[in-house]
């Protein structure tokens, strides 16, 4: 590679996002098209593993034929059970833990993990220690990894053109809510035990005793949508039990929505400071009812916007870059050496 050419890169994905088809994963295209803009040579390999061996070789056979000598300077894989198809490496390998893959699969809302999730999590810890660098969205990850390895935290971005300010009335229309109610989003996928929607279900039970509000759920819905659904709620209710740092929040933050939230993931650190938000002492669902009320009577958006600029999608770019150029350059001088 030329100092003057641009970096390849293959980055392999399990379940990213489909034309047309709602997804949570829409955050590695965004990287990858800022990286692009950014002026790095991108190729993406999705592949959809759904916990199948069969599906994992079929991904393998595609990712090997895709390595061919002098096709890519380096593969960046998407969560650590993509980076498997990487091995035996024959370029060097930067894998991006997003949570779940690290931190194991929750089975239920006690939080327990069973073989599956454990597995998970022994594979992407496996691929971790033996990759030339790691990327973590969450400092609190870096305890679960082995040391030796290169670790970077670089949480995943906000795209701000997208998650913009729109008027209530017309985000309300837009999605054919109602005008005149109390609305609370909850955006994740109900049946999923870590997001603990009936927690979230209960606080607003509770709420609806001394204050009017719906609970509104976002799930399965375009993506394109979801910049409305922030706009025209009145708060966002965070009740998961496990994240890495959760995009909902900063995408939520980028909005002005209020957020309340249990203390998870990265999300103290997201709402340290931000005016109408309130990050709950407790996971009773008491607590988070009290929360909501005091949000809800302020009647005040946050200033969370201006709070989540540094995660602008377009500053962290060069950070991945950098990353990569690191690697590269560690790579060349062990040649020389």
């Amino acid at each position: 590679m030329g100092t003057d050419a641009p970096i390849r890169v293959l980055m392999i994905t399990s379940g990213g996002p489909r034309p047309g088809r709602p997804r949570t994963t829409n955050f590695v295209k965004r990287q990858a098209d800022f990286l692009r803009a950014a002026g790095v040579d991108v190729d993406v390999l999705n592949f959809d593993g759904r916990q199948r061996l069969r599906h994992y070789a079929t991904a393998w056979v595609r990712a090997q034929s895709r390595l061919a000598p002098g096709r890519y300077d380096l593969v960046h894989a998407q969560f650590g059970q993509s980076g498997l198809l990487a091995f035996p490496k024959r370029r060097p390998l930067i894998v991006t833990l997003r949570g779940d893959d690290l931190q194991g699969i929750i089975h239920d809302e006690q939080g327990s993990i069973r073989l599956k999730g454990r597995l998970l999590q022994r594979l992407s810890q496996w691929v971790a220690s033996r990759a030339d660098a790691v990327i973590v969205v969450s400092d609190h990850m870096r305890a679960l990894l082995e040391p030796g390895v290169p670790v970077y935290t670089i949480p995943s971005g906000i795209d701000f053109a997208t998650f913009r300010l729109i008027p209530r009335a017309e985000a309300r229309r837009h999605l054919g809510l109602p005008l005149d109610q109390r609305l609370i989003l909850f955006a994740g996928r109900p049946h999923e035990p870590r997001k603990r929607y009936s927690l979230a279900r209960r606080a607003v039970e509770l709420l609806r005793e001394t204050l009017p509000a719906e609970l509104v759920v976002a799930w399965g819905v375009m993506y394109s949508d979801m910049p409305y659904y922030m706009n025209a709620c009145d708060a966002l209710v965070f009740t998961s039990l496990q994240e890495g740092s959760p995009n909902v929040v900063k995408e939520a933050l980028a909005c002005n929505l209020p957020v309340v939230s249990v203390p998870v993931g990265d999300v103290p650190l997201r709402l340290g400071g931000v005016a109408g938000c309130e990050l709950c002492r407790d996971e009773r669902p008491e607590a988070i009812a009290a929360a909501l009320e005091r949000v809800l009577r302020s009647g005040q958006r946050s200033n969370g916007r201006d709070a989540v600029r540094e995660l602008d999608e377009a500053l962290l770019t060069p950070k991945v870059v950098d990353v990569y150029r690191s690697v590269l350059t560690a790579r060349q001088g062990a040649r020389r050496g």
